[in-house]
């Protein structure tokens, strides 16, 4: 697993964080470590979820979260929450595909696609940090 923020605040990105994830238990699918890149030896030294998450909590305090798949990402964070038994705040949550399909009616609504017609060349596809960077570029653009 991998986990990647970036923090906007008045209209700029101006914080990031990016971390390994040890999964628990520590299960890789062919499609999973296709896409990212990433197998057990990747993670085996990684801290779990809520080691990272206590770092990433403090600074998103106060702020909406926003993935481009929000359906998705959303329930993997509430999912992840479960697992560890921990509290899941109720984050406002925006969706920058919904937002992507809404000005641009048809065709495809991938994030490399929107980000570049936001102005944002997503080089580094799939990996946590560089979507993030993507989807913070997007919706500075469309929220």
């Amino acid at each position: 697993m991998l986990g990647g923020v970036v923090i906007v605040k008045g209209g700029e990105m101006v914080d990031r964080f990016y971390s390994l994830i040890k999964p628990e238990p520590a299960y890789y699918t062919y499609w999973c470590s296709r896409v990212h890149g990433l197998c057990a030896a990747d993670t085996e030294k990684a801290p779990v979820f809520p080691e990272v998450w206590r770092r990433i909590a403090p600074l998103i305090e106060g702020l909406p979260l926003v993935a481009h798949n929000k359906a998705f990402d959303e329930s993997c964070l509430k999912a992840v929450f479960r697992v560890y038994q921990m509290d899941y705040p109720e984050y406002g949550f925006h969706c920058t595909c919904l937002a992507a399909r809404r000005r641009w009616p048809g065709g495809r609504h991938t994030l490399d696609l929107i980000a570049a017609r936001c102005g944002y060349d997503l080089k580094n596809h799939h990996h946590a940090l560089a979507d993030a960077e993507a989807c913070a570029a997007i919706a500075l653009r469309l929220l």
